[in-house]
């Protein structure tokens, strides 16, 4: 694997390029950025790695806020960042959590923000120690509601009877 690793002002916000894709690794970069978590009332750190169609992998960690509903999950997070840089296609994201006797699952507002770039790319979910599970984000929120709803047949408010 040939990394080359652009970093910014603070150790969190990194992108990487990656120019073949290993699912090893991609995990251990959801686990790496899990040590970033700011999560002092939650104390439940997760982190995620987002790897895109061109390669490129966009980390992310949960942000609790002292409002609670305005914190931020892990992998919002890293496809906040990668969309803020243009990226709107993903082939997988790696979660990782301190989670020991179950694999980290994405919540259900994480599964529809994901869903919105798609159904067919893959989804890790780990453990601690570090196995996994895969599936794939259509498998994670079967009978969706995503874009295409709104382009098929939807008729606006403002022109009903």
């Amino acid at each position: 694997v040939i990394i080359t690793l652009v970093r910014q002002p603070h150790p969190s916000h990194s992108c990487l390029q990656t120019h073949t894709h290993s699912d090893t690794h991609h995990r251990h970069l959801a686990m790496e950025a899990k040590t970033f978590a700011y999560s002092p009332y939650s104390n439940f750190r997760v982190g995620a790695a987002l790897l895109t169609s061109d390669g490129t992998v966009f980390t992310g960690c949960n942000v609790d806020n002292a409002c609670y509903n305005l914190g931020i999950c892990a992998e919002r997070n890293a496809i906040s960042k990668a969309v803020s840089e243009g990226h709107r296609k993903f082939k997988a994201i790696a979660i990782a959590s301190d989670m020991e006797y179950q694999y980290i699952s994405p919540c259900g507002g994480c599964r529809q923000f994901m869903r919105e770039f798609g159904l067919d790319w893959e989804v890790y979910m780990t453990k601690l120690e570090g196995s996994f599970v895969k599936r794939m984000v259509e498998d994670l929120l079967p009978e969706s509601f995503g874009p295409q709803n709104l382009k098929e047949g939807v008729i606006p408010v403002k022109n009903r009877n």
